[in-house]
């Protein structure tokens, strides 16, 4: 199970029941969205996505597997939310001047993407969730939520 945390306006949109956030089963954590219908399209892009770093088989069904049904619940950090707007504006830039159009593609350039709530660590979000499965482990710092982007 997972959180997603969504913005007022995505909550008016879906409907669901706010409620309390659940910690997550996962190793990445909660998300952040703005997407109505990213409840069920995130698993299977964020596995695209983690395959695409090439990151470990085995951690890449582990989250899957753990995401289940998600959550719904208010955005708890308004700093990720204007992070989340900064990406998106650089996506629609990748988009529009590199001829980006695949949402894969666009994902990983954004994840090369340094982010200033990463500098204390590994600075680009690609880094940072491949330092968090070498760890074996979660990693305990809000910034770390920073580096979820979902459209």
């Amino acid at each position: 199970m997972f959180t997603l945390y969504c913005t007022k306006k995505l909550l008016d949109r879906i409907r669901h029941p706010v409620t309390v956030p659940e910690p997550a089963s996962t190793h990445l954590g909660n998300w952040y969205a703005t997407a109505a219908s990213v409840g069920r399209r995130f698993p299977e892009a964020l596995k695209g996505l983690l395959k695409a770093l090439d990151l470990p088989a085995e951690f890449i069904e582990s989250e899957i597997e753990g995401m289940g049904d998600p959550v719904y619940s208010k955005t708890a950090n308004r700093s990720v939310v204007g992070v989340m707007n900064e990406f998106a504006f650089l996506g629609e830039g990748y988009r529009d001047r590199n001829g980006l159009i695949d949402p894969l593609a666009i994902s990983l350039k954004l994840a090369q993407t340094p982010c200033s709530p990463l500098y204390k660590g590994a600075v680009f979000p690609d880094r940072a969730v491949r330092d968090l499965v070498n760890r074996g482990g979660v990693d305990s710092t809000p910034s770390c939520e920073t580096a979820k982007r979902l459209t």
